[in-house]
Formats: structure tokens, sequence, C-alpha cells
């Protein structure tokens, strides 16, 4: 599952032109980008270490634009679609103390760092609020489209969604 990207009508008329100056390295990304490989099949094809800020780059400068989400199996949804609850690992049964915490911190950190507290404060309510895991995965498709509504966490969305997955 992961966030794809297509080109946008200045994207495909750099490809055609060559004029927006972009470096090799870039212009390959946006080359690979094609409205159906999702971010970590771009990362496994083009092998960048800074990917997600190229990615972030070529949306910005208007390259490229979110299509969606992919599920299973490539199933793609419109928009900005949060991830299904089929991406949380499976964990021993009971909450653990410490990485419910590590959640919701993470969750209340992220939101502030690229959201803002002022948009988000209904969200991080009940984020604070949340006293088992189950409570918090039910907040987490709300926290990836804030996520993902901010120019920002757009570009580190799939990497920040990942580290949430990891405690979730």
């Amino acid at each position: 599952m992961g966030v794809i990207f297509a080109k946008t009508l200045k994207g495909h008329q750099e490809i055609e032109t060559r004029s927006g100056d972009l470096s090799p390295r870039v212009r390959r990304v946006l080359i690979f980008i094609d409205g159906k490989r999702s971010v970590e099949e771009l990362r496994g094809m083009l092998q960048s270490d800074d990917l997600q800020h190229t990615l972030g780059m070529l949306e910005e400068d208007g390259f490229i634009g979110m299509l969606g989400v992919a599920g299973p199996a490539n199933a793609k949804s419109e928009a900005h679609p949060p991830p299904s609850l089929a991406a949380f690992r499976l964990h021993p049964p009971g909450d653990d103390p410490v990485r419910l915490q590590k959640a919701r911190n993470f969750m209340l950190n992220t939101l502030n760092a690229f959201v803002g507290a002022l948009g988000t404060s209904s969200l991080q309510d009940r984020v604070e609020a949340a006293r088992t895991h189950a409570d918090l995965r039910s907040l987490f498709d709300e926290w990836y489209h804030a996520i993902v509504s901010s120019r920002d966490g757009r570009r580190e969305a799939e990497q920040l969604r990942s580290k949430l997955l990891e405690v979730i």
C-alpha cells in the first residue's frame, strides 16, 4: 500500500521539451512516475536516498500530483484516502502502555509539526483520550488524512505512516 503520483500537464510538457532545468536525477524520477507505481515501488526501482524530497519538490513545482493511495493488488482509490486497517501489525494481546504512549505521542507530535494545533484540536483531544490501541487505530485514518492535507506532511506521509504503524 502506498501513495501514487501522476504527472501533471506541466510534467508531461517537461518530459517532451526539457524546459524546466531539472537535473538528470530529478528528471529520471519524473520519467518513472506513471500514475500506477506507488512510492514504495519507485523507491525499489530508483535507488534514490532522497526520493521523498525529490517527490516533494516535483509536487511543489507542479510537475506531479497525488493521484491516490494503492491498496491490495494495486487497487487505487481517489483523492487522499487513508490506508485501510489491514496495514496494522499484529501485536500480542493486551495493550502495552509504553507502546501505546509512543503511538499517542507520535500522532500528537506529527499533527503539531505538520498541520498545527489549530486545525486539529478535536483530533488531538481524541488522540489524548485514547486508552487502547484500538482507540488509536480508529483515529489512524483521520490522522493520515490530516497529515497529507499539508504540503510538508504530504512530502513525508509515507515515512510517517510507516513509523506509526510500527507502534500502533
